[in-house]
């Protein structure tokens, strides 16, 4: 029944309307429609695969752009803004102890940029292509639920992989990267489907139906985080559903009574899954009762040394990484009253400092960190634009979804790494065609 699953139109709906083509266009536009819809799939599993399929977005992109010599995309704010932020870490990479490498990795994490750029303006721009996009994106979701329950409930995922050796469910995966990927999905993927339900129903019996398996969905996905056992994609699905809560009326009864349902689950976890109970409970408060001799908290520091050492120009592209074991970033934070870490041993080092906002200030000083503000507040607005008076599930999802995963209080991947770099910069460029004024019909 319904022609759109965003602008605030109705859910569920046929994925196809009578006479729609999944997606059409020209060959270039196929080329770029088929490889979005193919990147869930190789998010999951194949990293070099999601590599691949965003380069060929981008190379149609272009060669679009540059065929219809449309560069209106330039324009964009969520372009204008990224600008400032990459040509500031090319240029702190150029100048930085990596050398060419850092500087070649600097050039080429535009390709991220471009790629929701595409999807924003040109790819996604189809009504089908974004439906079937939400189709595959709410079978990735579904797929990590699934097997997150079957490892939970039988002791191996289908691929005969157990649960990890802290506890984690590591649901279709053989490392514990479900919460990770599910957090970034589970918005978009459940809301629309829940907020529907939840309002297509009356007094009767049968009328109930809807909500009660809306309430139930929403349910389902807070038990499932909780279950999976990792410590920041729990926290981060609780902002997410008190994000969605706030915005959505209709849900709001589902979102809340889901999160009293995930906390009481979190309190059962000592009988019905022990192991998640360390994890999330007894290891988490081991944690914050002693956060800056935590894992977490030497990168902290440590990220924070190379910054007050390096304001203005940072280390460049993964500067962390490259210089993180020399001796003079061993000092503390004096005006936080944090020692040094010269005493945490390997800990005090990492492939990244685990965080965006740190990483950003590492590799590009001060004004890389201002510069990456700006850009989250710009991509924010841009989703979040118009959600308090007309709040579409789907962009409701969609926002809550990239707040999530740009939260500056919170334990992330490397920022420019597939493939949370890939769900994250999906979700940028799905949210941006959402939040463009579609026309009539779709």
């Amino acid at each position: 029944m319904l022609t759109d699953i965003g602008a605030g139109r109705t859910f569920p709906q046929p994925l196809a309307a009578p006479g729609d083509r999944l997606i059409a266009g020209p060959p270039l536009l196929l080329l770029a429609q088929g490889a979005t819809l193919a990147l869930p799939l190789a998010l999951l599993y194949s990293r070099a695969a999601a590599e691949i399929l965003i380069g060929v977005v981008d190379g149609a992109f272009l060669l679009h752009a540059a065929a219809a010599r449309d560069w209106g995309w330039l324009r964009r704010p969520w372009t204008l803004a990224a600008l400032p932020f990459w040509l500031w870490l090319v240029l702190c990479s150029a100048l930085g102890p990596g050398g060419w490498p850092s500087l070649i990795q600097a050039l080429v994490a535009v390709r991220f940029f471009v790629f929701a750029a595409a999807l924003g303006q040109w790819v996604l721009a189809q009504a089908p292509t974004r439906r079937w996009l939400w189709a595959m994106v709410a079978a990735s979701a579904a797929w990590i639920v699934i097997e997150s329950w079957q490892q939970y409930l039988f002791g191996t995922n289908i691929f005969g992989e157990p649960r990890c050796i802290d506890g984690a469910l590591t649901g279709p995966f053989n490392k514990p990267r479900a919460g990770a990927a599910l957090v970034l999905i589970l918005f978009p993927a459940l809301l629309p489907a829940a907020a529907a339900l939840m309002g297509a129903g009356g007094r009767s019996r049968r009328e109930l139906a809807g909500p009660v398996a809306g309430a139930a969905l929403a349910i389902g996905g807070v038990a499932t985080m909780v279950l999976i056992g990792q410590r920041m994609p729990a926290l981060l699905t609780l902002l997410g559903m008190v994000t969605a809560g706030l915005l959505l009326r209709r849900a709001r009864v589902a979102v809340f009574g889901a999160l009293l349902i995930g906390a009481a689950v979190v309190a059962a976890t000592p009988v019905i899954s022990p192991p998640t109970y360390g994890k999330l409970v007894v290891h988490f408060t081991q944690q914050m009762a002693d956060f800056p001799r935590s894992a977490y908290g030497l990168l902290f520091t440590r990220a924070t040394v190379m910054t007050e050492q390096h304001k203005l120009f940072g280390l460049g592209f993964r500067g962390f990484r490259i210089a993180c074991s020399e001796p003079r970033y061993d000092a503390g934070i004096p005006w936080l009253g944090v020692r040094g870490t010269g005493d945490g041993g390997p800990e005090a080092c990492n492939l990244h400092p685990h965080n965006f906002y740190l990483e950003a200030s590492s590799s590009g000083g001060l004004p890389g960190l201002a510069a990456f503000a700006a850009l989250v507040a710009v991509w924010l607005a841009v989703l979040g634009r118009g959600l308090i008076r007309a709040p579409d599930p789907l962009r409701v999802g969609l926002f809550a979804a990239a707040l999530v995963a740009l939260w500056p209080l919170a334990s992330t991947s490397e920022f420019f790494s597939v493939p949370n770099c890939g769900w994250l910069f999906l979700i940028l460029g799905w949210g941006f065609a959402e939040s463009r004024p579609q026309p009539a019909g779709g």
